[in-house]
């Protein structure tokens, strides 16, 4: 018989992520990661099947082995591990086609991301260069921190290249403080590169072309923000935004002549992103973010629409055509010979391994059948109405498991973060949980989300406003149409953005029974001068500074209006969150203690901001048990 999900689940689920397609189009790697139970911690390995049937040609597990990438000729693997590691860093490692003759190449104290092959025998790379003492933080520059790095006021972000056989290490960039994603040419001779050219600003970039013989660096663009690259014959394609909108705009896909001339718009008519902002708790801590890939004369991307995130392709002068379409997810991807490996995640299902070549789909794994096969879970509803000023709103609601006809169920919404975010056709352990502890969930992509319109995602100067409005009239729909959820017992709830407006929705109204807000923001004005990206944040979406509108900082911030509150409020808040610092629920918590309202503080001692799906096992479960007990005193009781 099926059973209800619990907090200990959790450790029965597989993350799989970052697929990789070999060159001749015959294997794929990819990683597996597991829960470790006893370390607390999490496993990860890289394992190699033939991408006909999924059979397994190798698996690589020497420490916590990821971000595997084929050489040019596919007869080599270079991956990243911890082994060998002693304290700081990681150590990139090379092993055979088929996972064995395994040898290390370099430990990098500043680490290693987007390890890249150029050619046969050079690796690019990038690392953070600098040295500080712990002892005593000097610092002469901001941010001074960044969430899930730590302090980074000492350190630059630069493009490196490493010779295979030798362990040589040469910085292409020594002049660069940040370098957000870089590609070799096909022929190897030449790297083009996007770099931040503001620190007041870092996500005004410049894409820059390096020439790897001669060294000389030739300047395409300048002012946008860039996020993926890739070579497409003679020409380079990106993912990005001339920042028109600021962080409102949408990412789209653009392509460029590096020898001149202007960069094209090529999905700008569709007015949708190409960025993965859809919620999915279970995804691996190693898994990667899906840009732009060229194969066969196509160009591969995904786009966000609506509750959907799928995988598109188009000529270079053509138009897109679907590649995986329908209700679900498209976490990760690679292409190479015309065949292509996607993580595949819908609402009621978590990631797996697919393949798709010649217009036929394949599944070449299934690590969470098992637990799915004992598992009684909750399939969303989806929900659409038209909010009192004419824009449809699209959002799920979950029943909870064991639904019975008649009764009536207390309610949670969670709100996303972003808010250039969305929710969506993607697996919440989160929501489920819920639903199988006799929850209705709730959950809706307001104005703000991502996944509809550049004018639709728009809210900078107007939080509070029409976002707020929007989930209003959430409630009230469902309260109107589903006569099952208790309106007398409802509970919110939000991380990030989705705290802040947790905190908004607390100081507004009293509809609600019960709230926690999950690292969110509680003042504009402390956020502006305490976080990673306040100081160039809060200008484009509130407007100004602290001191040049300080009118709509105050109102803006939900602290301001602190003696409203009368909904027993929890705060949930990891001491490493340096996106919102733990300043924003500390202070919040200690307005309404000292106005004699009803709170409580949780306070994780470690973890990011994004602590919900990437801190140590024990410490998300801890989080839901005092989520769910908080909800439970307050719902049920």
């Amino acid at each position: 018989m099926p059973r209800r999900l619990e907090i200990e689940d959790l450790s029965r689920f597989v993350g799989v992520s970052d697929p990789q397609v070999s060159p001749e189009g015959d294997a794929v790697a990819y990683v597996v990661t597991r829960i470790d139970g006893e370390r607390d911690d999490y496993r990860a390995s890289v394992w190699i099947v033939d991408s006909e049937d999924g059979e397994v040609i190798g698996v690589v597990e020497d420490g916590r082995c990821h971000h595997p990438r084929w050489s040019r000729n596919g007869r080599r693997l270079l991956y990243l591990s911890d082994r060998g590691v002693d304290g700081k860093g990681m150590a990139l490692w090379i092993c055979d086609e088929d996972g064995g003759s395994r040898h290390l190449v370099a430990i990098l104290r500043g680490g290693v991301e987007q390890p890249l092959w150029i050619d046969e025998r050079r690796i690019g790379f990038l690392t953070r260069v600098g040295e500080g003492d712990e002892r005593v933080r000097v610092i002469d520059r901001i941010p001074l921190w960044f969430d899930a790095v730590g302090f980074v006021y000492h350190l630059k972000r630069q493009l490196h290249m490493i010779d295979a056989l030798t362990g040589e290490v040469k910085d292409l960039t020594p002049d660069e403080f940040n370098v957000v994603c870089h590609a070799s040419s096909p022929d190897g001779r030449r790297v083009i590169y996007a770099a931040s050219i503001d620190e007041l600003n870092p996500r005004k970039m410049a894409l820059k072309l390096l020439d790897l013989e001669s060294g000389e660096k030739q300047e395409l663009l300048r002012g946008f923000y860039i996020e993926s690259l890739c070579w497409a014959d003679d020409q380079v394609a990106f993912i990005g935004n001339d920042l028109h909108r600021g962080y409102s705009s949408h990412n789209t896909l653009w392509l460029i002549d590096p020898e001149g001339g202007e960069p094209r718009n090529l999905t700008g008519h569709l007015d949708r992103g190409c960025s993965r902002r859809i919620y999915y708790d279970l995804r691996s801590p190693y898994a990667t973010y899906p840009g732009v890939v060229y194969d066969g004369g196509h160009l591969y991307f995904t786009l966000s629409d609506g509750g959907r995130h799928n995988l598109y392709r188009m000529k270079l002068e053509g138009r897109p055509e679907s590649v995986v379409e329908g209700d679900l997810s498209v976490d990760e991807y690679s292409a190479s010979s015309g065949v292509v490996a996607y993580i595949r995640v819908t609402a009621t299902a978590p990631g797996e391994l697919w393949i798709w070549e010649a217009g036929e789909h394949r599944r070449l794994t299934s690590f969470n059948e098992p637990p799915l096969r004992e598992l009684s879970l909750s399939s969303p509803e989806r929900i659409e109405f038209k909010a009192s000023d004419g824009a449809l709103i699209e959002g799920w609601i979950l029943k909870p498991v064991d639904y019975e006809e008649g009764k009536r169920y207390p309610l949670i919404m969670d709100i996303h973060g972003g808010p250039k975010s969305k929710y969506g056709y993607s697996f919440m352990f989160e929501h489920q949980l819920y639903a199988a502890k006799g929850y209705v969930v709730l959950y809706t992509n307001p104005r703000g989300s991502d996944g509809y319109s550049e004018e639709f995602a728009d809210i900078r100067g107007r939080y509070g406003t029409r976002d707020y409005q929007d989930l209003m009239e959430a409630i009230d729909h469902i309260l109107k149409h589903y006569n099952f959820i208790d309106p007398k017992r409802l509970g919110v709830t939000g991380l990030s953005y989705g705290g802040f407006m947790t905190n908004w929705i607390v100081t507004h109204t009293n509809r609600f029974r019960a709230a926690i807000s999950q690292n969110g923001i509680a003042d504009w004005r402390s956020f502006y001068w305490t976080t990673d990206i306040g100081f160039y944040f809060a200008p484009d979406q509130i407007g100004g500074t602290p001191w040049s509108s300080e009118e709509a900082y105050r109102e803006k911030s939900p602290i301001t209006y602190a003696p409203n509150v009368e909904t027993p409020t929890m705060f949930v808040h990891s001491l490493h969150d340096y996106r919102c610092w733990i300043d924003q629920s500390i202070g919040l918590y200690t307005a309404l203690k000292a106005l004699g309202k009803g709170t409580r503080l949780v306070l994780f001692m470690e973890g990011s901001h994004v602590f919900r799906s990437l801190a140590k096992p024990s410490i998300r479960k801890e989080r839901l048990k005092q989520m769910l007990k908080w909800f439970d005193e307050h719902l049920k009781n």
